[in-house]
């Protein structure tokens, strides 16, 4: 320890080190964002693909049970017309 008061003296190594390591320490945090906002985003899409994928699915029955109940009408109506 030095009597001296005042700022630290750090040797230029030591300044160089330290920033390398603050630059270090930015650029992992930046990355963990980065990485999390990616994450999330991917969850997020494969939420609404999916979604979509089960609207299709439901459309695609409901039309189904429709056109089946319109030819079960259609057949029902000639039966009809046959017998009267």
């Amino acid at each position: 320890m030095s009597d001296r008061e005042g700022p630290d003296h750090l040797t230029k190594g030591e300044i160089a080190k330290d920033a390398v390591e603050a630059t270090a320490q930015a650029a992992a945090t930046a990355v963990g964002e980065v990485a999390t906002i990616i994450t999330r985003a991917i969850g997020d899409i494969a939420g609404a693909v999916g979604g979509f994928a089960t609207e299709v699915f439901e459309i695609r029955d409901a039309s189904r049970r429709a056109s089946q109940e319109h030819l079960s009408a259609v057949d029902a109506d000639a039966d009809g017309a046959e017998s009267d």
